[in-house]
């Protein structure tokens, strides 16, 4: 199998496809790289696959670590909307030959994986606006 260069095929996928920037889909490779790395996935040797809801779980992760509370803007700029977004980006880098799939792997593996409002604007919000009551401590 020869090697595939992201770059050029990256040229080709955005020449056909305009839905989402091209700092998605590298975006999505690295998260991809994070989540291997995350799950501890072997580096030699036979691989473990990385299921759809994995991957939606590290890049959920490597988002908030890399973007923090601007994830969900920086990715409604990219296009992002949905996780069916990252699972159409994923397929079509699977079709380009950047990524892999089993038989086992569907695009609905990537319908309704979380909330993007819960998922990136949901963790950098306060606990509560309202301070604690004091306790009430009996007066002796």
């Amino acid at each position: 199998m020869h090697s595939v260069n992201f770059d050029e095929v990256l040229e080709r996928i955005l020449a056909e496809e305009t839905r989402y920037h091209r700092n998605a889909y590298t975006f999505i490779r690295e998260g991809l790289d994070y989540t291997v790395q995350r799950l501890q996935k072997p580096h030699k040797g036979p691989k473990r696959h990385v299921s759809g809801r994995e991957l939606l779980d590290g890049l959920r992760l490597f988002s908030l670590e890399q973007l923090g509370p601007m994830a969900k803007t920086v990715f409604n700029r990219w296009g992002i909307h949905t996780t069916r977004d990252i699972g159409e980006m994923v397929f079509i880098l699977v079709s380009h030959g950047i990524l892999g799939k089993t038989d086992d792997d569907h695009i609905e593996d990537f319908d309704d994986g979380f909330d993007f409002d819960e998922a990136f604007r949901r963790p950098f919000q306060p606990r509560s606006r309202h301070p604690r009551p004091e306790p009430v401590v009996p007066h002796s």
